[in-house]
């Protein structure tokens, strides 16, 4: 285990950035859950720029893959345009 200072602190960052991590792109996925379950077009095109964005910071933070959030956000705008 960890002797030196700075590796003890260093332990403690990446345990409150993985649990920080872990609760945003769980977020983002539920929220992608919920566009896909939306029938209605209108809550759709109201719903899409938040997910939107979420996925964006999500990829900025490299959370995810920048690619991966592309793909996200092209299937979802696939998917209100055929409502």
């Amino acid at each position: 285990m960890a002797n030196h200072q700075s590796a003890k602190k260093r332990i403690r960052q990446t345990e409150v950035r993985n649990a920080r991590n872990h609760y945003y792109g769980k977020t983002a996925r539920n929220a992608v859950r919920k566009l896909r379950t939306v029938t209605d077009k209108d809550a759709a095109v109201e719903l899409f720029p938040k997910v939107v964005s979420m996925l964006d910071k999500l990829a900025k933070k490299n959370i995810i893959h920048d690619n991966k959030a592309a793909n996200i956000k092209s299937k979802l705008a696939l998917h209100i345009n055929k409502l």
